[in-house]
């Protein structure tokens, strides 16, 4: 799989439209070729302090004059017409957003969606890896990464483990 978009989404609660941070990598041609992150304004908008503390590090004040959405999926858009999308945990990312299409009327038609935990799990045998994370996964294949549950950071990881997994692939 050579051409792809690598997504992931943080929320500020445990709706899944709370969409505080998206982090997104388009590969071309088996390359990353562009890369995005945008804070967003939750909707709702209000944080558990647990994700903020715990989990991103994005508080009310960091997305108070950040856009919502719909706005940021507009920008969005243009990026990833035609490609498959590419997260690590699939099931989060994708409930996230179809969840925030469907509240802003956004009409997504909604197209392959691959993840790598799974591919992971399907060929790394489990004696060899402690567990299927994203940093643990990344830190077994060699590829540098650092700053978990960073939008972008998290997208860019998932990026190259796609590129590991799948990248000979059409």
């Amino acid at each position: 799989m050579k051409n792809f978009v690598a997504i992931d989404f943080e929320t500020a609660n445990y709706e899944p439209t709370s969409i505080c941070s998206v982090g997104l990598v388009v590969v071309r041609g088996g390359e990353i070729t562009q890369r995005m992150h945008r804070l967003v304004c939750p909707e709702p908008d209000y944080y558990i302090r647990r994700f903020s503390e715990q989990v991103h590090g994005i508080y009310p004040a960091d997305t108070c004059g950040a856009p919502t959405f719909d706005a940021v999926w507009s920008e969005i858009v243009p990026w990833v017409e035609g490609l498959p999308f590419v997260a690590h945990n699939k099931a989060f990312d994708e409930r996230v957003l179809r969840a925030a299409c469907r509240m802003y009327g956004i009409d997504y038609t909604y197209g392959t969606f691959l993840c790598t935990l799974r591919q992971a799990r399907r060929v790394i045998p489990r004696t060899s890896i402690a567990n299927y994370r994203l940093p643990t996964v990344c830190a077994y294949l060699g590829i540098p990464f650092d700053r978990h549950h960073y939008a972008l950071a998290d997208a860019e990881g998932c990026a190259r483990i796609a590129l590991r997994l799948w990248g000979d692939e059409e």
